[in-house]
């Protein structure tokens, strides 16, 4: 049976009025708090030539986009899946400034395929990104940023979990593995594989060989990087990982991390700390993060750079409910007090629909609990009856 002209794609649907404006409140709350931090809002296009859109971050995000030719040029355009290789290039090659540069953005974005059951190939993405330092503390200061996003959200924040990519990039290389047997460990990983594990490291040398059958077991609270010390090898990348792990864990006490020394989530994309924040009883993450100091490499200007990024659709369905505001309907009249009455009202936020003629069904679909009526002469608001 055909489907009917006005239905949509799997996993793409409209955003009605109270919805609407439940997200549209949370977009401008959180673009207007990056602000105060001093990230600067970008809006870059949705359509770039691919290979510029997939900069830095590998067949990874190739597959998650939409590709078309473009008519005029004749080469593969790309419909963007995510904006940080964007607000990069702006970066690179746009503001091209030697110090710090703090950079937000908010726009949708579309995928092949949705992240998961529950969520949309169409996400209004929003994030910010600070680039020119690459020290501890500018990790610290966007992981509390991201804390006062989600708390702005008024989502009940149950984990952020932390990894460093620079943990499996270290014992990989002590293993001496290629780019295609490290490819299948990263997959064993993903997968929490263990008994695929074990046999994978079976003919690995020691220390690697403990040092990769410890990655699974090492996650929980703080005491994970105490233990990590010495379980896993004595080598320099190591313990430069752990000591970034630690220093994080110091500064932010006050907020719920734990960590998880085995996710490679975004590891093609990812060059040190990696997280993840939960919010709920939900298993899928609501926001993701981490730096990557090598993207800006493909744009001709490397520069450390790390940031966050999550769906402000998804985000604002975890907070309370938006009420219905109530508006005000308004006669057709010429009168000028009418007239400064309505204005009066728009001024201090009420809304205010004009009684067009000819119209039939009831006011208050539309959103109205009150109407304004002149009596004897003078105009006032009084409740809309039935």
């Amino acid at each position: 049976m055909a489907l009917p002209r006005w239905a949509l794609p799997e996993y793409f649907e409209d955003v009605l009025p109270l919805e609407a404006q439940r997200v549209e409140n949370l977009r401008r709350r959180l673009l207007d708090e990056f602000r105060l931090h001093g990230y600067q809002l970008v809006i870059p296009p949705a359509v770039e030539y691919l290979d510029s859109l997939v900069s830095g971050t590998g067949q990874d995000m190739a597959d998650t986009m939409f590709k078309f030719v473009d008519q005029i040029s004749g080469r593969t355009l790309g419909l963007r899946a995510d904006t940080t290789p964007q607000v990069t290039r702006i970066d690179a090659h746009l503001l091209n400034r030697n110090g710090v540069a703090r950079m937000c953005y908010c726009g949708p974005v579309v995928h092949v395929l949705p992240r998961s059951m529950s969520a949309s190939r169409e996400p209004l993405q929003i994030g910010a990104e600070l680039y020119g330092h690459a020290g501890i503390e500018a990790d610290v200061e966007v992981l509390r940023l991201l804390a006062r996003t989600l708390q702005l959200a008024g989502a009940r924040t149950s984990r952020i979990d932390v990894g460093h990519v620079g943990l499996f990039r270290t014992l990989s290389s002590l293993a001496g593995l290629n780019a295609v047997a490290e490819k299948t460990l990263f997959g064993i990983l993903q997968a929490k594989d263990v008994p695929g594990l074990r046999e994978f490291v079976a003919n690995i040398s020691e220390p690697a060989r403990s040092g990769l059958l410890a990655l699974p077991e090492l996650y929980g609270d703080v005491s994970v990087l105490l233990r990590a010390r010495d379980v896993l090898p004595n080598v320099p990348g190591v313990h430069a990982a752990l000591d970034e792990l630690l220093h994080l864990s110091r500064q932010l006490g006050d907020l719920p991390l734990s960590f998880d020394l085995a996710d490679l989530r975004g590891y093609h994309y990812h060059t040190g700390l990696m997280f993840a924040a939960y919010c709920g009883a939900s298993p899928t993450a609501v926001a993701l993060g981490g730096r990557y100091n090598e993207v800006g490499r493909e744009f001709g200007r490397a520069r450390p750079a790390t940031g966050f990024s999550l769906d402000v659709r998804e985000l604002a369905a975890l907070g309370p409910d938006v009420r219905a505001v109530g508006a005000v309907l308004a006669p057709i009249d010429s009168a000028p007090e009418l007239a400064a009455l309505v204005a009066q009202l728009r001024a201090a936020g009420e809304i205010v629909m004009l009684e067009l003629p000819g119209h039939v069904g009831d006011w208050r679909e539309a959103g109205c609990d009150r109407r304004i009526v002149s009596n004897d002469g003078a105009w006032g608001v009084v409740a809309l009856e039935d």
